[in-house]
């Protein structure tokens, strides 16, 4: 396919301390003990998309992913990584790299997807189509998406996300309208000629936008060349190009050329009236997801737990690991202690050593890891080099690389940053704990 395409992986984002880190931006994050950022590569790759832009935020960033990509794709990938300011938006990162870009149709994909969702797909319906615009859209998971607050245990005060509100045509091909965000809590506002132009819109809250769209070239660099305060193609763009997409004109004489279905509007038989036509300037297409397909963005800390969870659980074929009989993934190189138990959905990674009477459940723990004796891991994620002293008690926390807990340390729903150290017997709840 004649498609470039560009792959927004970001940077120190914000939203995910302290889990990121100097020596671990957001595309090089683990899942399953593999860079989130691997995950996109690899569906790409099997769709035969090849021709790459990954743009990240700054140039420490581009040295250590490029150093990384270099090293994993030698041979069957033509990636560049290109550095861009941070804060200037995907809209502003799009416009850093346009002088790349020279293919008829751009495929631009966000580096925290993780999904099993062929982008071909996206781009062979952009094509067949002849759209302006084809976003991917798949069924909200059911938990809600990543953007939701803590779902470990039953948590009463947990605030519902906010839906997508999508407007479609009667195939579903269509994209009448969007709305996300703040605009959701609004009194959803119609254009009256996108009805009258497509009879009926169903309307639906269940999709959420993966971030993943198929561009005409020369539309989108029309859109940023006029639209210079577009910070977002999620939120600028793409929405911008949804509410253009008809174009009202008044005719006087004649048969309208793309008229209400090509109606010949007259009064009383005699000279055509005036009357306001609408024409389809462009169009805005979705490719809508197999509810089966496993579609997730690594956007916030909670999806960052949530999507560990489901590669080494409900879409383990997304790993690229082999389970075992136990439906698990224990490295050979890692050392069980007398009486403990590696639970199903779980994984642990190679030269992990953990001591006597042990319990993990339903966690990844990453590589070179010492665990003591009698320590208790559940719905957690362990990073590589972390040292857990005898007695710990964690749950529904992150604990990132080089970190220490010394004995008798309980943490529950926390996040602990890059070597840190927590002190013996000391308890925590619901905290990001990080050095300064």
């Amino acid at each position: 396919m004649d498609f470039q395409v560009v792959v927004m992986a970001g940077g120190y984002s914000k939203n995910l301390a302290p889990l990121v880190s100097q020596e671990m931006p957001k595309p090089l994050l683990p899942v399953a003990n593999r860079p989130v950022l691997s995950y996109v590569l690899e569906l790409l790759e099997a769709s035969n998309l090849k021709d790459l832009i990954v743009v990240v935020e700054g140039e420490d960033v581009a040295l250590r992913v490029g150093g990384w990509i270099s090293g994993a794709y030698v041979d069957r990938l033509h990636v560049e990584v290109a550095a861009v300011p941070e804060e200037v938006g995907t809209a502003g990162a799009l416009r850093a790299v346009a002088h790349h870009l020279t293919a008829k149709d751009i495929l631009i994909v966000s580096g925290d997807l993780v999904s099993d969702v062929p982008p071909g797909a996206v781009a062979a319906t952009h094509r067949r189509l002849d759209a302006a615009v084809t976003a991917l859209l798949c069924i909200t998971p059911v938990s809600g998406p990543s953007e939701s607050v803590s779902s470990v245990g039953k948590d009463k005060g947990r605030k519902l996300p906010r839906a997508n509100i999508v407007g479609l045509d009667h195939t579903r091909q269509y994209l009448l309208h969007v709305a996300a965000g703040a605009e959701v809590g609004k009194d959803i506002k119609i254009q009256k000629s996108i009805l009258q132009a497509n009879g009926q819109m169903e309307i639906r809250a269940d999709l959420m936008d993966a971030h993943m769209y198929a561009f005409q070239r020369k539309i989108l660099q029309e859109v940023l060349d006029q639209k210079e305060m577009f910070h977002s193609i999620k939120h600028d763009v793409f929405p911008y190009l949804v509410r253009t997409q008809l174009r009202s004109e008044i005719s006087d004489k004649g048969a309208p050329k793309n008229g209400l279905n090509g109606v010949d509007y007259t009064l009383n038989g005699s000279e055509p009236a005036s009357e306001i036509l609408t024409n389809r300037t462009h169009k805005c297409c979705a490719y809508i997801a197999n509810k089966s397909k496993y579609c997730s963005r690594l956007n916030s800390v909670q999806a960052f737990c949530d999507i560990n969870r489901d590669v080494v659980g409900e879409a383990g074929h997304l790993s690229g690991y082999s389970f075992s009989a136990q439906n698990n993934i224990v490295h050979p190189s890692a050392e069980l202690g007398s009486k403990t138990t590696v639970g199903p959905q779980c994984m642990l990674d190679e030269g992990s050593k953990l001591g006597d009477k042990c319990s993990v459940k339903r966690s990844v723990i990453g590589r070179h890891c010492r665990i003591g004796s009698n320590v208790k891991i559940f719905n957690s994620v362990v990073m590589n080099h972390v040292t857990i002293e005898d007695g710990c008690f964690i749950q529904g926390s992150v604990i990132c690389n080089n970190a220490q807990l010394q004995e008798r340390v309980v943490l529950k729903d926390c996040q602990v940053g890059a070597g840190y150290v927590l002190t013996v017997g000391s308890e925590y709840k619901s905290e990001p704990l990080s050095k300064k």
